[in-house]
């Protein structure tokens, strides 16, 4: 049964709305103020509130403030009931987060409506948040068991190998040898950490942790140089990258940008031919930061693009891939808890350059 929380101080009307409720069919629990609507919040998760502005104790916005600081409530529908229906009023209510206003005295008709408009709403996003994980789950069903297999078949392979000739291998063939086994740990680690890193990122999300803050600014030239360096020099493309980078200490955690630039440099060697440029360059706005990585590989359609997500993998019957997809999802959900976007320009055998801004 949907559970309906009113708060309202004038014990009339409180009276009223729980009997036109009740007799709907809602269970309804009632506070006679704010600070006791907000205790009853917390202890019974009611699926919509509806509450009064002008109150004792604590009034309708400090409700609203409160509620929507708790991140098992922050998206539970608020509808304002007042007599008080002036610009700013609703400007501040509005901003706190309130879902509708009513004005009192309403009809039981349009109170009926608002609420069915606010759960229907709410219904709607319960619903497209389970398709996506439903989504979620089946692609780490399909993908997880071949991307965990292939680097465990190749520690697999080379240990045994190793095991079945080791008194007849020379030095430089165990080095071979454990060189791939190495190469193979790194990347079913890195596997495993991406995933339970984006995995712990999508919980967040859905406890209403939208945003991240770095009180610790990092050198962006300086590590996002070292990171491309790295990964060029490891695919032997030194020669092939370019560097445009500003000056600027970036409010993000030194680990996050290195995640963020890992990924993407990543994707921009793998998906591109040896001896194709790949240009990395950063320049700061007066309101924003902003980062390009630009390859000459083989590209996206906007279709692709569009279906970009975790473990999401494009022609795989064409192309030999390492990873899921899961790199590119993870930088972009890392840049959005920090306000920012990606906006990806792609042309099937031409390239595809990757802007991201990050506001200041």
């Amino acid at each position: 049964m949907t559970c309906i929380l009113v708060i309202e101080d004038e014990d009339l009307i409180r009276k009223s709305l729980e009997d036109l409720l009740s007799v709907e069919g809602f269970e309804v629990i009632t506070a006679e103020n704010g600070e006791r609507g907000v205790s009853l919040a917390s202890q019974r998760h009611p699926d919509l509130i509806l509450c009064d502005v002008m109150m004792p104790i604590l009034n309708g916005f400090g409700v609203l403030e409160q509620l929507r600081q708790d991140k098992t409530l922050s998206t539970v529908p608020f509808l304002f009931l007042t007599s008080m229906m002036d610009r700013r009023s609703t400007r501040r209510g509005m901003a706190l987060g309130a879902d509708d206003y009513l004005e009192k005295p309403c009809t039981r008709d349009e109170l009926l409506e608002a609420i069915a408009i606010r759960l229907g709403k709410q219904k709607a996003i319960e619903k497209r948040f389970e398709e996506k994980m439903d989504a979620l789950r089946t692609s780490i069903t399909l993908a997880l068991p071949h991307e965990l297999q292939t680097p465990l078949s190749g520690i697999m392979g080379l240990s045994e190998l190793m095991m079945m000739q080791s008194e007849e291998l020379l030095p430089s063939e165990v080095h071979e040898y454990a060189e791939g086994i190495h190469q193979s740990s790194e990347r079913l680690y890195r596997l495993i950490q991406n995933y339970l890193f984006y995995s712990r990122l999508i919980v967040m999300r859905s406890q209403g942790v939208t945003r991240f803050t770095s009180t610790y600014p990092c050198n962006s030239k300086m590590m996002i140089t070292s990171l491309s360096e790295r990964k060029a020099k490891s695919c032997d493309r030194l020669d092939d990258l370019e560097l445009d980078l500003a000056e600027f200490d970036l409010a993000i955690s030194s680990e996050e940008l290195t995640k963020i630039t890992e990924e993407l440099i990543d994707n921009a060697f793998k998906y591109s031919q040896k001896e194709s440029k790949v240009v990395v360059s950063s320049q700061v706005t007066d309101s924003a930061w902003i980062f390009n990585i630009q390859d000459s590989g083989r590209g996206m359609t906007d279709q692709q693009i569009a279906n970009i997500g975790a473990f999401m993998q494009f022609e795989r019957q064409f192309y030999e891939q390492q990873g899921m997809g899961l790199g590119l999802s993870l930088a972009k959900l890392l840049v959005e808890f920090y306000d920012g976007n990606i906006v990806i320009q792609s042309q099937e055998n031409i390239g595809t350059n990757l802007c991201i801004s990050i506001p200041l």
